[in-house]
């Protein structure tokens, strides 16, 4: 009974970042762990992506647009200021949360799902040819390279903790980023608020019915959403040092994004990791196929969506740890 108790209020959740946390003891192996940390960097977007499309049922197709706008603020103010990159993911965080209020003023106000991914969509264009012509400051598709790593820093009972040249020490940052996110998006969709958002998701109408203020409600979620974006975009740039518009900012970004959700199961609390540890891990792996991966990978994509429509998580999870 204790046990069930546990694992209906979250316990599971813990039980796996525990599980994920061994794994480096296990297996230190550079390419590894460096893939283990490419899926939690997924699974953090994508889960961050969810919150808005999943959950409010806003259909935004620039979500890349903040995740590029934290990468390139952090590492832009780390080489040109000196500002640390710990400050750096605060800051990138920051600045894609003040662009999604911006973008999210005009767009939420309309209630066509259409106008709002086309809306979207095009700020994130903006940005990236932005990024592309600014090359004086970004070096537009040469890439910006010479991004500072993380700056060492005291743990507990280990001591000084390197970055240089390290993969452990940047799979145990995302992973404590990806807890902390998980955490407070599963309080959030299980708070009045979290309500509040699927009864938007359902029903626009029913729920100004109720008293739910829909574009604030809207605003809040787009604004979290961004800032969480930013965030995964400032740890991705002071992990790969090389950034350039079509890594961080293109259209490709969002399809994968878009991906990831769909296959682990959009609007579910794990479906987004099940679907960006799939297909990480998936398309690493296949690298030795060449193209041919590619093609696996769509034709994997389409028979999900036309025989398991819900996603993976929902389909072979217990229901309480999908949702």
């Amino acid at each position: 009974m204790m046990l069930r108790r546990a694992l209906d209020g979250g316990g599971v959740y813990l039980v796996l970042a525990g599980l994920l946390a061994l794994v480096p003891l296990v297996n230190s192996d550079a390419y590894f762990v460096h893939i283990l940390t490419l899926s939690l960097m997924h699974s953090a977007l994508a889960s961050s992506w969810n919150l808005i499309c999943g959950y409010t049922g806003l259909f935004s197709f620039g979500h890349q647009a903040f995740f590029g706008l934290g990468a390139y603020v952090s590492s832009l103010m780390a080489m040109k200021a000196g500002l640390s990159p710990w400050l750096g993911l605060v800051v990138g965080g920051g600045v894609a949360a003040a662009a999604g209020f911006v973008i999210a003023l005009p767009c939420l106000r309309l209630r066509a799902p259409p106008y709002i991914a086309i809306a979207t969509l095009g700020f994130a264009e903006i940005c990236r040819f932005t990024a592309m012509n600014l090359v004086g400051l970004t070096r537009g598709e040469l890439g910006l390279w010479g991004i500072p790593e993380m700056t060492p820093v005291p743990v507990p009972g280990v001591g000084q903790v390197s970055f240089t040249g390290q993969r452990v020490p940047y799979f145990y940052l995302m992973l404590a980023i990806y807890v902390a996110m998980m955490a407070l998006l599963y309080w959030l969709v299980r708070s009045p608020l979290g309500l509040a958002l699927k009864s938007v998701r359902d029903s626009e109408d029913a729920a100004e019915s109720l008293g739910v203020d829909i574009v604030r409600t809207k605003i809040l979620i787009f604004v979290l959403s961004s800032f969480l974006a930013g965030v995964v975009g400032a740890f991705y740039a002071h992990y790969v040092l090389i950034l350039t518009p079509s890594s961080v900012l293109s259209v490709g970004v969002m399809i994968e994004i878009v991906a990831m959700t769909l296959i682990g199961g959009l609007g579910t609390f794990l479906g987004p990791t099940v679907g960006a540890f799939g297909i990480t891990l998936l398309l690493e792996y296949m690298r030795v196929l060449g193209d041919y991966r590619l093609l696996i990978y769509g034709a994997l994509l389409i028979a999900i969506i036309l025989f398991i429509p819900e996603g993976i998580a929902k389909r072979l999870l217990p229901r309480r740890v999908a949702l």
